[in-house]
């Protein structure tokens, strides 16, 4: 009977020490579960985006610098679509003496944050010019820079580099800072001083020409851009309208009432190559119609008998104006010389005719014309015309 208590009480003993066994194994795997199975906690941000490399850059000498021109990357590495333009890294370097880039020289010389990268956006591409010190480029004339260009949506996850571009700086004409402009009824007249130097400070030497740009600004943003064009909001940006041999042009394709920039560039040729200066100085203008036309001519006016007995009317008539924004004619009619008197149109006459049927007999008449174009303006009169209307015979 002892010996079988005994027996029961090992039993129980070994079942214990199972049973807190399996409790310490389900206790471990529920921590290991809540530490990395799914189990409730702090979520894992994700990791941020990285966008593809940029693959189309392009670089020229603009000035006194490098223009770039890319297109900005419209997805991820991994096929997602960015939310927001990215943020982008402009990185200038050397080449090495074989003329492939060299990786260690590259530096960080520009950032443009994501959210002004649009600001850089023209036609679907982003056009950045990176300045170099125009005593660089004389210190070493024809010498080579490289650029690559990067994006970030994080500081920590930048895109691959782009394609690697290289471009050699000459020394250019110094920029134009006298550009004025002075609006006529037929054109916009552009003049401006010519450059005598290099912007490095050396005599100028291998002039080709002037080139005359023009662009169409946003009324609401001229008074921002006159001291600066990166303000501009453009309805056109910035085209080439004409070459010029001389320090003047005029500007006869342009509307009324809307609001042109105009900048100038000089060209010279180096190893037969067209380089442009920087831009000078630009002038903006809005150009109003405040010019009249002319006064018309040839005015002659008839007495004729009217439709009723005794009754009297002038006929006038006119050569007819040749201004292109014409709207019509003004009739005026006085009774003392000298005088422009009375209007007798109303509305404006289509046509360099009209019939004064309100005449009396018995009375001398000063006619006169004037012509009226779309912005309102009224030109002089024209010389006027006397007529003698005789009273009808008793």
């Amino acid at each position: 009977m002892e010996l079988r208590n005994l027996r029961n009480a090992a039993v129980r003993d070994m079942n214990a020490r199972r049973i807190g066994s399996f409790v310490f194994l389900v206790s471990a795997l529920a921590f290991l579960c809540g530490a990395g199975c799914g189990a409730p906690g702090e979520p894992t941000p994700p990791s941020p985006p990285v966008p593809v490399a940029i693959t189309d850059l392009t670089a020229h000498q603009a000035g006194d610098g490098v223009q770039l021109i890319f297109t900005l990357p419209p997805r991820t590495v991994a096929g997602d679509r960015l939310a927001s333009p990215p943020a982008v890294e402009v990185v200038r370097g050397m080449p090495k003496a074989d003329g492939s880039p060299d990786a260690k020289s590259f530096r960080v010389v520009y950032t443009i944050p994501g959210a002004l990268v649009e600001n850089y956006v023209v036609e679907g591409h982003v056009k950045f010019i990176d300045p170099v010190a125009p005593a660089e480029t004389r210190a070493h004339p024809g010498g080579s820079l490289v650029y690559v260009v990067r994006t970030n949506v994080a500081k920590k996850r930048t895109s691959a580099n782009s394609n690697a571009v290289s471009v050699r700086m000459y020394p250019v004409a110094e920029a134009i800072a006298s550009l004025q402009s002075r609006v006529t009824e037929t054109a916009i007249e552009l003049s401006w001083t010519a450059p005598t130097g290099t912007s490095g400070g050396d005599p100028l030497s291998g002039f080709s020409e002037y080139r005359v740009y023009r662009g169409e600004l946003d009324p609401a943003t001229a008074e921002a851009s006159s001291g600066d064009l990166s303000k501009a909001k453009w309805r056109s940006p910035l085209a080439l309208l004409s070459g010029s041999d001389e320090g003047v042009y005029r500007d006869t394709l342009f509307d009324f009432g809307r609001t042109y920039a105009y900048v100038v560039r000089s060209v010279v040729l180096v190893e037969g190559n067209p380089l442009e200066s920087a831009d000078s100085n630009s002038t903006i203008v809005t150009p109003r119609d405040i010019f009249p036309p002319a006064a018309p001519e040839n005015l002659v006016v008839a007495a004729l008998a009217g439709a009723s007995p005794g009754s009297v009317l002038a006929d006038l008539s006119w050569s007819i104006n040749l201004e292109t924004d014409l709207a019509g004619y003004r009739v005026y009619r006085s009774e003392e010389q000298d005088t422009r008197g009375a209007l007798l149109t109303r509305d404006l006459l289509l046509a360099p005719a009209y019939r004064d049927t309100s005449v009396e007999p018995g009375h001398r008449y000063w006619y006169s014309v004037t012509a009226v174009d779309r912005a309102g303006n009224e030109s002089d009169r024209s010389a006027a015309f006397a007529v003698d209307f005789a009273k009808p015979s008793p």
